[in-house]
Formats: structure tokens, C-alpha cells, sequence
């Protein structure tokens, strides 16, 4: 943690004390701002307190007396309603700003840069690729945001430090003076309308990543759903806008819609990399991250032979399609965050020749919307409460083994995968349900597979296990 000067001398409400928000109110104090923290729900309360803050209920507090409300991201700033402590903060008339923010304007003049990463989908595993490419090429950098480290966990500002930040729409609806070095924006698709209203004030802020670009600046937007292709061409800051597409050849962009990444300016490829065997990089989705990364990279100066080099070593997030070791030449990949039908069709689409572990607690609407991948499947093994449902969606589709316990479907897949002999088999956990069932959550039940199948015969690692 480091000090927030910015608001020194003066007094700042910090609501909502979960991670960033404690993180943000010790930051505050630390650099000398009278901070008053306050959360509706009594363990964060004393958890904060038990950390050293001291706590103001801020019902209690006239905000014409507060230079600006620090709100936690998670807090309504507009829809469905706003926060009551956001309608104080108006009537008072003082700015209402998020701990990013506030980390914003230390970053100001200290010749740290800023890398952003927005988007419905990819943020994490771009933020992650973004933070391994910069730091393989040897520069300084520390990834944090919405992903990992809250910002003010992260080390000070310095010259020529880079920060790689996730950035969510919550965040962004809270930070008017994002000025990022490089701005990324990977799609959108309908989320968090909830919080925003519609898909058009979604898209506005999202937007706003580049709103403070000028001359010398990337800004990176996938244009392969209209809203972001909209954006792109609303880009008139002076910053150099670079497309990027998964679906067509872009002549002025990045593009890889085969599987190899093309660097184009005015149709003159500039630079290239073949994604196509890359072990975390599988799918269009992934190659879109790639995209990106590779464009972020080039922006800070990355050579195009080291981006290639330091992609191929990347590992991937965990629980996100993670390569996590072989057996007899078969890979073994975890994909547990996938707890519904539209995450799992990802790491579906991504291979052809699948032994399938599934199951868990479904989601509405079960497996079917799969159904078009179901040849790629050569075996299912279910386990949990939806097996009995996903085997009737897979009756005469798919062969089906009601594994009941990852254990079981773990050891069955091994077997069944290591007899495949064509070549491209893999086992695949992507669960197309919740884990609630028989692990607390989707992260326990990814250790668990990687815990089995370190302990088959023959497993070459790529992480964790207890062998």
C-alpha cells in the first residue's frame, strides 16, 4: 500500500469495505485525508476496523463538510436506483469517485504508465497476457484492478513503471479522468444492464476508456460486435485507433481470424505470430486476447519475436481453459470457471476430439444450446446433480459415462483418452454448471482436477498437484 496524497488536509467519505475499499481508506489516511469508512454491512465493518480503520457511520455525516465520496464499484451509481449515500453526495454537491480514481491521480506526472483493459468478456486472461508479455521483455510492470491486487496494493508510481489494469464498467462509471497510455476495449455483449440501464449507456461507458486519449496514445477496440465498431469510429482524440478482428482480415489493424495473428498498416503486414499452437491461446476468443496483448506490447515497444516468445510461455488464468498437464501425450485442460452452457461453448469450439467431464448444478436451460458441438465430444463423463438430465440431452449424441465424482470421471477419461490414437485427444473439465453440489466453489473443484491428475501415472505438470 501507498500514501494518497492527493486528498491531503482534507476529509473524504469511503463507503463500502470490502478489498479496494479498505485498501483505498488506508491509502487516504496514509497520505493525510481525514477518512471517514463506513459499509452497510456489519463483518465488513468489522473487518475494517479489525485491520485499524477507524469507522464513521455515514448517516451521521453532513457530506458538505466531505471533499468527495470514495464509493465501492459494487455500490448502485444510477440503476436500479441510486445508492442513498450517491443521493447524499449530490444533494451535497461533491464529486463521487471510485478507489481507481483516486489511483489515477497519483499516477498523474509520475511517468508511470497505464495500460487499461475493458470488455463484457476476455478482461482477465487479456490484463494477465498483457502483465506476462511486458514483464518477459524485461519492463517494469504490475498487473492489478479488477483482477489480483486492488490498486493502491500495488507498488508506488515511478518512472517507466507500467501498470496493466482491469478495468470494469462499475470502475470506469467511477473514474472521470482515465487517461490510459494504452486503452483496450474487447467486446461487448449484454451484461450488468441491470447497473446501467441498457445496452446503450453500457456502451457509453465503456466508451469512455478513451475519451482522454490524445496524440501518442493506442487505443485497441475489437470491432467484431457492432457496438464496438460503433465506438472505434467514434475515436477522434488523436490517438492511434487499431482495430482488431477474429472474423475478418483486417487491412489497417490486427487481425486473426485463421489462428495467425497479421499486423497490418495500410495493408502492409508489419508483423506476425501464429497462435494456432499455443497451448493457453486456444479459440477465437482467445486469439482476440492475443490480438490485443500483441498490440499493447507493440505500443510499449515489445519486438514482435519477443511478444511470440513470451506468449507461447504463458500459462494461462487459472480455471480458465488452463493446459495443466499431459498424460501419455494427452492434454489435460481445466476450464472449472465454466458454470454455464455459454462459458463452457468456448472451450468447446476450441477443440475436436473432447473427452468431456461435466456436470455439477445447471443453470437454466441446461446443455442444449451445445448441442452443436456435441460431435466434437467422444465421451462425456458426468458427475453431480445434473447428470441425469445432461445423459438425456446426450442420448444418442454422445457416448456417456455417469461418472459421479470427479475422481471417477478423472480416472475414466484418463484411460479412455490414452487409447483414443488419433492424435488430437484431450480431456476437457468445463462443467457447464455451478459446483455448489460437491465443491464450495469453482475454484476448489479446478484444484481438485489438477490434484487428480497429478497423481496419474505418468503426468508431466505444467502446474500445482501434490506429486
Amino acid at each position: 500500500m501507498f500514501p494518497a496524497l492527493q486528498f491531503k488536509g482534507k476529509s473524504v467519505g469511503v463507503f463500502g469495505l470490502a478489498r479496494s475499499g479498505i485498501s483505498c481508506a488506508k491509502a487516504l489516511v496514509a497520505g493525510g485525508a481525514n477518512v471517514f469508512a463506513w459499509d452497510d454491512s456489519e463483518p465488513a465493518v468489522e473487518k475494517a476496523r479489525a485491520e485499524g480503520l477507524s469507522i464513521t457511520n455515514l448517516h451521521t455525516v453532513d457530506f458538505k463538510n466531505l471533499s468527495a465520496l470514495v464509493l465501492s464499484p459494487g455500490v448502485p451509481l444510477t440503476h436500479p436506483e441510486p445508492h442513498w449515500t450517491v443521493v447524499k453526495a449530490k444533494h451535497a454537491g461533491i464529486e463521487i469517485i471510485g478507489d481507481t480514481e483516486v489511483f489515477a491521480r497519483e499516477v498523474q506526472s509520475s511517468g508511470a504508465k497505464l495500460v487499461a483493459i475493458t470488455g463484457t468478456n476476455g478482461k482477465s486472461t487479456t490484463t494477465a497476457l498483457i502483465g506476462h508479455v511486458l514483464k518477459s521483455a524485461g519492463l517494469d510492470v504490475d498487473v492489478g484492478g479488477n483482477i489480483g491486487l486492488a490498486v493502491f496494493n500495488l507498488r508506488p508510481p515511478g518512472k517507466d513503471r507500467i501498470y496493466v489494469l482491469e478495468l470494469s464498467s462499475f470502475q470506469i462509471d467511477l473514474m472521470p479522468s482515465l487517461h490510459p497510455d494504452v486503452g483496450i476495449l474487447t467486446n461487448l455483449t449484454a451484461d450488468h444492464l441491470d447497473r446501467h440501464g441498457d445496452m446503450h449507456h453500457y456502451a457509453f461507458i465503456k466508451g469512455r476508456m478513451f475519451a482522454k486519449m490524445r496524440a501518442g496514445d493506442t487505443a485497441l477496440v475489437g470491432i467484431d460486435d457492432p457496438w464496438c465498431f460503433a465506438i472505434a469510429d467514434r475515436i477522434s482524440s488523436g490517438a492511434d485507433v487499431r482495430r482488431v478482428s477474429v472474423l475478418h482480415v483486417l487491412e489497417d489493424g490486427v487481425s486473426a481470424p485463421s489462428g495467425i495473428l497479421y499486423d497490418r498498416r495500410r495493408g502492409k503486414i508489419v508483423g506476425e505470430v501464429d497462435l494456432r499452437s499455443m497451448p493457453a491461446l486456444k479459440g477465437k476468443h482467445n486469439w482476440q486476447n492475443a490480438c490485443v496483448a500483441y498490440g499493447a506490447a507493440r505500443a510499449m515497444g515489445v519486438s514482435v519475436p519477443a511478444i511470440e516468445e513470451a506468449m507461447k510461455s504463458f500459462g494461462g488464468l487459472a480455471h480458465r481453459m488452463q493446459q495443466v498437464g499431459t498424460v501419455s501425450g494427452v492434454p489435460f485442460i481445466n476450464d472449472s470457471k465454466a458454470t454455464n452452457a455459454d462459458a463452457a461453448e468456448k472451450a468447446l469450439a476450441s477443440f475436436d476430439n473432447i473427452y468431456w467431464i461435466a456436470g455439477g448444478i445447471a443453470k437454466a436451460g441446461g446443455i442444449e444450446a451445445l448441442a452443436s458441438y456435441f460431435p466434437k465430444i467422444s465421451k462425456a463423463y458426468l458427475i453431480g446433480a445434473a447428470a441425469e438430465d445432461f445423459a438425456k440431452a446426450l442420448h444418442g449424441k454422445v457416448n456417456v459415462v455417469r461418472a459421479e465424482t470427479l475422481e471417477r470421471a478423472v480416472a475414466a477419461a484418463a484411460t479412455d483418452a490414452a487409447m483414443d490414437g488419433r492424435g488430437n485427444a484431450v480431456v476437457l473439465l468445463s462443467p457447464a454448471c455451478a459446483s455448489f453440489d460437491q465443491y464450495k466453489n469453482f475454484e476448489i473443484r479446478g484444484d481438485a482436477f489438477v490434484d487428480l491428475v497429478s497423481k496419474l501415472p505418468g503426468a508431466i505438470m505444467a502446474i500445482g498437484g501434490t506429486t
